[in-house]
């Protein structure tokens, strides 16, 4: 997984920044580009696995935003989340629509297997934006436990914690990882979770 920007911004910054951006300021824009470009193009390419599709993505999420800042409504969550939410939308449309013109051409598969292959990149899309989003503490234990393969007693020892502080970080980083699989359910449209910033 790439590495992303993940230090909190302060909620005055995300509403100076809309601010800027409504009244048409181009710096505004190259600062938001500089600091969510690697995000949005990481949840693009998670979704549609190409590399100029995700480019396309890119330019297309920061386009909406230059021309509609004032869809962003700071009363509902973080610009970084609303950002990333454009983000996945964008990407599951075109991922949407690449399949089902394919399908249209006699493609291999159904309407079923592409509904499943938009579901999965969504959640894998989603899950993979709120591991880089998390507090720095919880991702090392999923980190420890997952991907070292070891269990809470030794990722206790890896992080310097008790025992319980191991279980409680997992529980509550399988906790978030969990609402990618239920913000995914059909008729879902929420927004990534307000995680708070790395610690």
């Amino acid at each position: 997984m790439a590495t992303r920007d993940v230090s909190p911004v302060p909620p005055r910054w995300d509403r100076k920044m809309q601010q800027r951006l409504a009244r048409g300021e181009a710096a505004a824009l190259g600062e938001l580009y500089d600091r969510y470009a690697s995000l949005v193009h990481g949840l693009a390419h998670r979704v549609l696995g190409d590399e100029r599709a995700a480019d396309a993505i890119t330019r297309d999420v920061f386009a909406h935003v230059w021309e509609h800042p004032c869809t962003y409504d700071p009363k509902q969550g973080s610009l970084r989340s609303w950002v990333a939410a454009l983000t996945r939308r964008l990407a599951v449309q075109r991922l949407r629509a690449t399949e089902t013109a394919a399908l249209a051409r006699g493609g291999p598969g159904s309407t079923e297997d592409l509904e499943r292959k938009v579901r999965r990149a969504s959640v894998a899309a989603r899950a993979d934006y709120i591991v880089h989003s998390m507090p720095a503490p919880l991702r090392a234990a999923l980190e420890s436990a997952y991907f070292k393969r070891r269990d809470y007693r030794q990722t206790a020892a890896d992080l310097g914690v008790t025992e319980d502080e191991a279980r409680r970080r997992l529980r509550l980083g399988l906790q978030l990882l969990a609402t990618a699989q239920d913000a995914a359910a059909p008729g879902s449209r929420g927004a990534p979770p307000e995680i708070g910033g790395a610690a």
